[in-house]
């Protein structure tokens, strides 16, 4: 046996075996990974400060800045009573409009309630993500949007730790 060819069978086994692995560990690395698409003004700084939140918890984001998002939301089916001043759009199609917390969008996202479209905390309650101010916080609810319409209660959240500790 040539001593040469043994070692270079052998590299070749290792750079190999190396590939797989990395390709396994870059596909599960992508899979904990939410991505969402998130359309906003571009001059809106809050919006800023809930997608850096959203990338804190492990999601990916591209940003957009259409003309009329006013008429993205509508197409999405967001009622205007239900918006906030950005909308996030996973990769199957449910939107995510305000300052829901990444804990709720990974929760929704997890098991979809039946007929719903998405997540929305209308307006922009302070201490939301992306609204901090100092320690204020103003109690919201995140509401699940509906196919036809109507809305449900998804969560309520009644301190700034309930955010992000299902404990709160």
């Amino acid at each position: 046996m040539d001593r040469k060819t043994g070692t270079t069978r052998l590299t070749r086994a290792k750079v190999a075996t190396f590939s797989i692995l990395f390709s396994i560990l870059t596909v599960q690395a992508d899979q904990k990974e939410t991505h969402l698409e998130v359309y906003k003004t571009p001059t809106c700084g809050c919006c800023v400060g809930w997608i850096k939140h959203l990338e804190a918890h492990n999601f990916k984001s591209e940003v957009y800045h259409p003309e009329n998002i006013s008429l993205l939301k509508q197409e999405k089916g967001i009622k205007r009573q239900f918006q906030s001043c950005h909308t996030g759009v996973s990769k199957n199609g449910h939107v995510f409009e305000g300052h829901i917390p990444a804990r709720f969008i990974n929760e929704f996202l997890a098991s979809p309630p039946r007929n719903s479209i998405g997540l929305s905390v209308p307006g922009m309650p302070v201490g939301s993500p992306g609204m901090e101010v100092g320690d204020k916080f103003l109690p919201y609810k995140v509401l699940t949007l509906m196919k036809d319409g109507s809305i449900e209660v998804f969560k309520e959240v009644n301190s700034m730790s309930e955010q992000y500790d299902p404990a709160g």
